[in-house]
């Protein structure tokens, strides 16, 4: 990779808060080695994992400051 944006990693994992547990979905970019987008959740659903991954595509389109 010589960019950021080529490629994507992505993992699902629990974790504790004061709510009790919770999912949490992130997406993390390999060449910045940041996360990009996430989404937390009662429970491990698809649109959990969408609500990250369009984070993250939302993300990669706006301007640096």
């Amino acid at each position: 990779m010589t960019r950021p944006n080529q490629a994507w990693s992505s993992d699902i994992t629990y974790i504790w808060t004061v709510e009790g547990w919770l999912y949490l979905a992130a997406v993390k970019d390999l060449y910045t080695k940041q996360v990009v987008g996430y989404s937390l959740n009662e429970r491990m659903t698809t649109q959990l994992v969408c609500n990250a991954l369009n984070m993250a595509i939302h993300n990669q389109n706006q301007p640096k400051n």
